[in-house]
């Protein structure tokens, strides 16, 4: 598979390096102009998941949860606003990012799943995760629990529920990305840098699509995260439907009005994929995902299978990150192979 990386986040990363590492994208002459300047930015107050939130300074302790939400504030240049992250170390590759400093001047607080007990002795004022991305009722981990015992929350924009009972997703992947990168620049005061990203990615985006099929010449493309009784897949609202659509493949579980969740193998099987697209993480690797696609009876019929047309994305690049753009630039490039 091409390396998630093209030239345009080359460019971005380029671009980052002149704006500097810090928080501060134009620093003043001193720090009491600074302060000046941060004093004349609050209070700010964004809208995160239909909630309107205030905010009378920058979080000083910020803790995050899983990669793409972690990558979000590192591409931002807030390092220097955490107190650390909590990932797994099975989520693929992070040291060939524009953003990989981040990893080294920030903790990693833990590799289990996070809890509140962990937040508290992090001395956090600011927890930034999901539903279904650390945000769990089940668990007692909430906001609303968060915020009994003093800590705020900022809600990832792809997790956002839509109202209909646990369903997720209120707007467009790439849209939830963006919307998270201009929040987050007002609530930090990087607003400057937030843009800068928000172009280079639509550029990158834009760049991938020219090239891409169109109508009837896109091919059918499921993407398989894992399940084998029933296959976890992408919905509407997760980032692999943007990926697959702008990367021009037609995506057919577009009718899901969800971001992740499951459908029935048979309902795959009807809908023939001609590309399959496997999420890469976990235990459960893409060697072993793909053996099993192709070993599985039920789907012996399928496009995909017959014709051996597997691709493999990170878990990172899938899940709303700064790794998106450059996703579909990866896939365009794989599905344009696949027409020749």
């Amino acid at each position: 598979m091409p390396h998630p990386l093209r030239p345009a986040a080359l460019v971005l990363a380029a671009a980052l390096a002149l704006t500097g590492c810090g928080a501060d994208v134009t620093p003043e002459a001193d720090g009491k102009d600074s302060s000046a300047k941060a004093d004349r930015h609050y209070p700010v107050t964004v809208e995160n998941c239909g909630e309107k939130k205030r905010y009378d300074k920058a979080p000083q302790r910020v803790v995050t949860n899983d990669v793409g939400i972690t990558e979000i504030m590192f591409a931002l240049g807030l390092e220097d606003h955490m107190a650390g992250y909590v990932m797994p170390d099975d989520k693929g590759d992070m040291t060939s990012v524009p953003w990989k400093d981040g990893y080294k001047k920030t903790k990693w607080l833990s590799k289990e799943r996070i809890n509140k007990e962990l937040v508290l002795d992090a001395r956090a004022d600011l927890v930034f995760a999901g539903w279904n991305y650390g945000f769990n009722e089940g668990e007692g981990f909430t906001p609303a629990e968060l915020k009994r015992v003093g800590v705020d929350s900022y809600l990832l924009s792809e997790s956002c529920r839509n109202g209909q009972g646990k369903a997720r997703g209120v707007m467009p992947p790439l849209e939830a990305l963006y919307t998270d990168l201009r929040n987050l620049g007002k609530i930090f005061d990087v607003e400057d840098r937030a843009n800068t990203l928000i172009t280079s990615f639509r550029k990158e985006v834009a760049d991938a699509r020219s090239q891409a099929a169109t109508g009837d010449d896109r091919l059918r493309v499921f993407l398989y995260d894992d399940g084998k009784d029933k296959p976890l897949t992408s919905g509407a609202y997760a980032g692999p439907h943007d990926i697959i659509t702008k990367a021009g493949g037609d995506h057919i579980m577009k009718d899901l009005k969800d971001s992740w969740t499951t459908v029935g193998w048979e309902t795959v099987v009807d809908r023939d994929p001609e590309v399959i697209v496997i999420n890469n993480y976990g235990d459960t690797g893409a060697d072993e995902k793909r053996k099993f696609l192709k070993s599985y009876k039920p789907l012996a019929g399928v496009s995909a299978i017959k014709n051996d047309r597997i691709v493999v994305l990170d878990y990172v690049n899938l899940v709303e990150s700064p790794r998106n753009p450059a996703a579909v630039s990866s896939l365009a490039e794989d599905l344009r192979k696949f027409v020749r």
